[in-house]
């Protein structure tokens, strides 16, 4: 996005970086940011943990926190104030990935190559969240152009108006719910969601996904972040729909240490994900469990 930022004269040496996030994708802005020499202005939800704020200070980045991240038409959301932001402000560019183009391209032009060419061209599925859409969407675009039997799941936490919309295309008639899964999901269609390049929706619980992830960090040592346990937990609900010879590639947009007082939090866990009934059974299982074999 900033390259093309850059080609297009939307940004100038010594400019400002702005955008909304959840905390992932600043994170990385952040990083060139700096290696770039902008600066860097990040609003960020509420609900963004502590570490991805205290990471994008470390980079440099100015974080500002928004009561919501409910779409450009909410004056109290990230988006809404990024965008007003770099509207009123000299030389200073809103990445704006939820409808920025060149986040779908991006991936069509690189990381859907690299995921062709490490599989040899074997890949038959590909699972990944879908938050703004521009992952999943160029991925898949570019994996069907070479051979278009390749599933293309979009993973989406339940609560999330994304599924309800690819279904029915229409928001009309969704009833939204809570939902703690950071980085995927939302309340709104972004403009970076490619539906006719995706060939399903697979809705996980916060608790599965939460699951998924102790699972894999107990089985091989890495803790991934909480959609990337969301993508574990839509791959296992669809294990059995999967033939041998099958090639599945997965992909993580996070990792562990970003949600260490979140989903690594016991407290957090017995708050927000389980029930008093629930919780036991998870901890001992699954959080003091030293391996755990899926």
């Amino acid at each position: 996005m900033i390259h093309f930022a850059e080609k297009s004269g939307q940004i100038k040496p010594g400019g400002i970086i702005v955008e909304a996030s959840s905390g992932n994708t600043a994170i990385g802005l952040a990083m060139l940011c700096r290696l770039k020499g902008y600066q860097c202005r990040i609003y960020l939800s509420k609900s963004g943990g502590e570490e991805k704020e205290s990471v994008l200070k470390t980079l440099g980045a100015e974080v500002i926190r928004c009561k919501t991240s409910g779409g450009p038409d909410d004056p109290q959301s990230s988006q809404y104030m990024a965008a007003k932001f770099a509207q009123e402000t000299s030389n200073a560019f809103y990445c704006n990935q939820y409808f920025n183009e060149a986040n779908k391209q991006a991936h069509f032009e690189t990381t859907g190559p690299e995921i062709w060419k490490q599989t040899n061209g074997k890949i038959t599925h590909f699972l990944a969240g879908a938050g703004t859409g521009g992952t999943v969407s160029g991925v898949g675009k570019f994996l069907k152009s070479q051979n278009k039997k390749i599933q293309i799941s979009a993973v989406d936490p339940e609560g999330s108006v994304l599924t309800h919309y690819f279904k029915h295309g229409t928001t009309e008639g969704f009833t939204g719910q809570p939902y703690y899964i950071e980085g995927i999901g939302r309340n709104f269609i972004p403009g970076a969601l490619d539906n006719k390049q995706i060939d399903q929706f697979l809705q996980v619980s916060g608790q599965k996904s939460a699951e998924a992830a102790f699972k894999f960090r107990n089985h091989t040592g890495t803790a991934p972040g909480f959609s990337s346990g969301a993508v574990l937990a839509a791959l296992h609900d669809i294990r059995h729909s999967l033939k041998k010879n099958d090639h599945v590639v997965v992909f993580f947009a996070d990792k562990g240490d970003r949600y260490t007082g979140k989903l690594y939090n016991p407290e957090w866990l017995e708050t927000y994900l389980f029930s008093a009934k629930d919780w036991p059974s998870f901890f001992n299982r699954y959080y003091n469990s030293a391996v755990t074999h899926a």
